[in-house]
């Protein structure tokens, strides 16, 4: 148990701005098994943007609550998965070779499309949270355990569809210079057990309302397979900053899916 703390606390050091005991560090070893606790971050993550949406709501207007949300995640995980959004935005949209590709990920400063992939990520985030909270069908059938459930969900699935890549293709950068290279390095059945329990638990406790929610799992893994696809016929597999895309991809498209199932079913 007390070696599961200290993975666990190495992940929410490594995914999050969350403090953490002194005892934990970036330790390689520790770092590769924390990829079965990413999705179990998501919870977390999920958790405080609710309780933000919740303030927001009963202060504020819910177009306010929900940007709220939003900037709670942010400032929970320091825009970790973002900048990992921002950086493929540029790295693909720039580059034309797998070396210039990872040369400009690797730059710090953001570029055009980098910049303009966040915006409409940020307005797509908005809108589909809006209306996933809001519209007056969807909001008749909700509770908060219900909110709470889809803050949690969409945060843990989106997670697991990103920490699947690494069980699936191989790290592309040759050097040792990324900091998410230990996560990529080995893993054993625990890493996936662990990653595919906290990623599809809450969304599982979720169709218990209604099972047809289950059914956003087929877009959003659609969605893993098209980016793994991509990144592997340019780069020859994936880096960190093309999990955090995947992540905020999937986020995306979990809530999109969501408003979908309400729509038509």
């Amino acid at each position: 148990m007390k070696k599961q703390l200290h993975i666990f606390f190495t992940a929410l050091m490594f995914y999050t701005r969350i403090p953490c005991p002194k005892n934990i560090d970036h330790n390689p070893d520790y770092l590769n098994k924390a990829s079965r606790y990413f999705p179990l971050i998501g919870w977390i993550v999920g958790g405080i943007s609710f309780v933000f949406y919740s303030i927001g709501t009963f202060l504020f207007t819910n177009e306010i609550a929900v940007i709220l949300a939003i900037i709670a995640g942010i400032l929970t995980t320091g825009a970790f998965h973002e900048d990992g959004f921002a950086d493929v935005c540029d790295g693909f949209g720039g580059g034309w070779t797998k070396e210039k590709i990872l040369l400009i990920m690797k730059d710090s400063a953001i570029g055009a499309y980098g910049a303009i992939g966040v915006v409409l990520l940020f307005l797509l985030k908005f809108q589909a949270l809006y209306n996933l909270l809001n519209t007056s069908e969807i909001v008749n059938q909700q509770s908060s355990i219900k909110n709470l459930l889809l803050f949690i969900s969409g945060h843990s699935v989106s997670r697991l569809a990103a920490i699947s890549i690494v069980f699936t293709h191989q790290y592309s950068r040759e050097d040792a210079s990324s900091k998410s290279k230990p996560i990529a390095q080995n893993f054993t059945w625990k890493e996936m057990i662990g990653a595919m329990f906290f990623g599809l638990l809450p969304l599982v406790v979720l169709s218990f309302f209604q099972w047809q929610l289950l059914l956003a799992l087929i877009p959003v893994f659609v969605t893993r397979l098209f980016l793994a696809r991509y990144f592997q016929k340019w780069i020859d597999g994936y880096t960190g900053d093309c999990l955090g895309a995947t992540q905020q991809v999937c986020e995306v498209i979990f809530y999109l899916s969501i408003i979908g199932i309400w729509k038509f079913i």
